[in-house]
């Protein structure tokens, strides 16, 4: 998804906050026939068939230090990711190649890890039966490159979204994982017509201004919504966004006008792999970059921050603990072939 989409326009001059006189919410008008499944499903379609070149998110960047390993499985493979003293962040198999013991456990000792189980140590050129995989470090979100599962012709780096400069943005990083699929998790966020009905303690006077088309060009392929974010239960921020699918795995949203302008949320789907019933399990990496180009926001941000940044992750999760719930719905009615559309 790209086009005019990806273009920011001027922030508007009103009041960031007005308030709100919406119906109740059974008053509401409906949005069923304007989201329609095969719009939603071609826009998926479109979304699975762009490149990924085998990167997936591995995590947050602040989740991988120089102190202990992080530990997670990616499609079913076992991942261990750790930096070296110059800050640089590396990962390779999780399953130490001497007997077994999983590396997660390991100690990092001056830049390389140190198996707890017999002290092989390993290094970010490798080891003993062992070799590290590509690892990129964009300074919001950690990738490793699995083309054993990927199947993809790799790329030398992943396709990382357009974003606002990070040290004048508000950056945090929420996860969660539920039993559905990638794809659940992408379509999910292809629907934004159930956002005022699913979500009212968030959003108000949500219209979609621009749904792709079954066939669309690329420069047409996008979402474009007016919305309201809900501040308090009779005041709100309205705002301009648009979602794009920048790689298969991932749906960006960008806010193009209003308080906030330039402000990206990135929500990536990562395989996990299968849970002892056999069934798949996806996390959801969501990362918020706030931006804004109000005088002060880049001279208070760096004071508020510590203060902030619970708050948008707790916010994050809120709107993820309903979203996965249907994600894991609509991967069961999936499996047992209900699924409508």
């Amino acid at each position: 998804m790209g086009g005019r989409s990806d273009r920011a326009r001027p922030r508007s001059r009103v009041l960031p906050l007005r308030r709100l006189r919406v119906p109740a919410w059974a008053e509401q008008r409906g949005t069923w026939r304007q989201a329609r499944p095969e719009i939603i499903n071609a826009a998926l379609d479109r979304c699975r068939a762009r490149p990924s070149g085998n990167w997936y998110v591995l995590a947050a960047s602040t989740r991988i230090n120089g102190n202990e390993p992080f530990a997670r499985t990616v499609g079913g493979t076992e991942i261990v990711a750790w930096r070296t003293p110059d800050g640089r962040a590396h990962a390779g198999p999780g399953i130490c190649p001497h007997l077994g013991a999983p590396l997660g456990t390991a100690v990092v000792d001056r830049g390389q890890l140190v198996c707890a189980w017999h002290g092989l140590r390993l290094t970010e050129r490798g080891g003993p039966g062992w070799s590290p995989l590509p690892t990129h470090d964009d300074g919001v979100l950690t990738w490793v490159r699995l083309d054993g599962i990927g199947g993809e012709q790799p790329l030398s780096s992943p396709v990382v979204p357009r974003r606002p400069i990070l040290r004048e943005s508000l950056v945090e990083v929420a996860s969660t994982s539920g039993v559905c699929e990638p794809e659940d998790i992408v379509a999910n966020r292809l629907d934004p017509w159930h956002g005022a009905w699913f979500h009212p303690h968030s959003f108000a006077e949500l219209g979609v201004r621009h749904a792709p088309e079954v066939g669309c060009s690329e420069e047409d392929d996008f979402f474009e919504v007016s919305v309201t974010f809900r501040v308090a239960p009779r005041l709100g921020a309205p705002v301009t966004a648009v979602f794009t699918c920048p790689e298969p795995r991932t749906v960006v949203m960008r806010v193009l006008d209003g308080e906030g302008a330039g402000s990206v949320v990135e929500t990536h789907a990562v395989p996990l792999g299968r849970d002892t019933h056999g069934r798949p399990r996806t996390a959801v990496v969501e990362a918020v970059l706030a931006h804004s180009e109000r005088p002060g926001f880049r001279r208070v941000v760096p004071q508020v921050a510590r203060l902030l940044r619970p708050l948008v992750r707790r916010a994050a999760l809120r709107l993820w603990s309903d979203d996965m719930a249907y994600a894991e719905r609509r991967y069961q009615l999936r499996s047992a072939g209900l699924f409508p559309g």
